[in-house]
């Protein structure tokens, strides 16, 4: 006879009166449950090796607690902007530090859990009977007493140490996990505080009024070199990238090779044969941004930011290896093909007629890249 045979099953009145106690029994009985063993895992409460398992879980959470405040100082604190060669030590930690600040928290609150079940919750043997279909009303309110009465039995209620050492580390852990997608608002891309180069609106091409004249720069492998690019020196059809350059920065190694590491700098320039400049159609608003045969386009992709490099002379598309979009370069690098929804932004030449010298007229007109909230279509 199984036990839901032996076992009367009390109404609704009954099971509201029950101790948990009660609710126990008659949750095993139901269930089919028999215990073999049932120790209680510190029959004598307060001794020092009860303190000592004790503190042992208090540690992992008080590791966990300090690895998530850790985390959240880290996130808003360390340096994170970019730095030039020579000055990138601490720079270079902020990744590897967040990894490792949150997977120590993470540890922490899953050894502590783990190393609290293995002291102090019972190690109960029983055996229990299988029974098919969907638990009633009272498997439920007798499993949840059963649940309660092993953390009853396992003195959580009189460990304040541990509850408070998972409070916190839970607690911090929690509030790191929440600055981590929030941290996006805490700088504000148009700050006034910024210089307007910082701002996503600008990029290393940008010069104030009455600034620097920003040259058209090749890289020839070595930082140091300063090589700019006047009209004769590319074939038509060719296609190479060039960055800022100004002359306040010829001596200064730091500088000429920031200039070729940041990111929104890179520009392709693009010498269209005689046949093909002919058919080119201008993006309204920028018709006198090119030199003659000669047009600078962003490599940073519109759609997630990668380098378009891929220059077809022979169809005039421009590739994007990531995602394959496809920018047609005889129609102001609009896009025909792939995820993008944008063309590439056109960065406005001339000649300086002092040096002969391939130049910036300025940044461009519209924020380069992938776009964001404030960006606008």
């Amino acid at each position: 006879m199984s036990g839901q045979d032996d076992a009367k099953v009390p109404s609704h009145e009954e099971l509201a009166q029950m101790g948990p106690d009660e609710l126990v029994r008659l949750g095993t009985k139901l269930d089919d449950v028999e215990l073999v063993e049932y120790p209680d895992p510190w029959p004598v409460p307060g001794t020092r090796a009860e303190r000592r398992a004790e503190r042992g879980v208090a540690l992992w959470f008080v590791l966990a607690a300090l690895a998530g405040v850790a985390f959240i100082a880290v996130f808003v604190a360390w340096p994170w902007q970019y730095r030039d060669p020579g000055h990138q030590f601490l720079y270079r930690l902020y990744t590897p530090l967040l990894g490792l600040t949150l997977g120590l928290a993470i540890l922490g609150i899953g050894a502590g859990v783990l190393m609290y079940v293995k002291k102090f919750v019972p190690h109960e043997v029983a055996v229990q009977q299988r029974h098919d279909g969907p638990s009633d009303e009272v498997a439920r309110r007798t499993i949840v007493a059963e649940l309660t009465d092993a953390g009853t039995r396992s003195g959580i209620g009189r460990r304040s140490l541990i509850k408070r050492t998972a409070g916190a580390a839970v607690g911090f852990m929690g509030l790191g996990l929440v600055v981590l997608p929030l941290g996006g608002f805490i700088k504000n891309p148009w700050s006034k505080s910024l210089s307007p180069e910082d701002t996503l609106a600008h990029t290393g091409w940008y010069e104030p009024p009455g600034g620097e004249t920003v040259y058209l720069r090749k890289d020839t492998g070595d930082p140091t070199d300063v090589a700019l690019v006047s009209p004769q020196d590319m074939d038509a059809g060719a296609m190479q990238t060039v960055f800022p350059f100004r002359e306040s920065e010829r001596n200064d190694p730091d500088k000429l090779r920031a200039a070729l590491q940041r990111i929104d700098n890179p520009v392709m320039l693009i010498r269209f044969r005689p046949d093909d400049a002919a058919h080119i159609i201008k993006r309204a608003g920028q018709e006198n941004f090119n030199y003659g045969d000669y047009y600078a386009y962003t490599k940073i992709c519109s759609h997630l930011g990668c380098p378009t490099s891929l220059y077809e002379q022979q169809t005039q598309r421009i590739l994007c290896p990531c995602h394959q979009s496809q920018f047609n370069a005889l129609e102001y690098c609009k896009p025909i093909f792939g995820p993008a929804a944008r063309p590439l932004a056109q960065l406005p030449i001339g000649v300086d007629q002092a040096t002969g010298y391939l130049y910036a007229k300025g940044d461009f007109i519209e924020p380069i890249g992938p776009g964001y909230w404030e960006r606008g279509a």
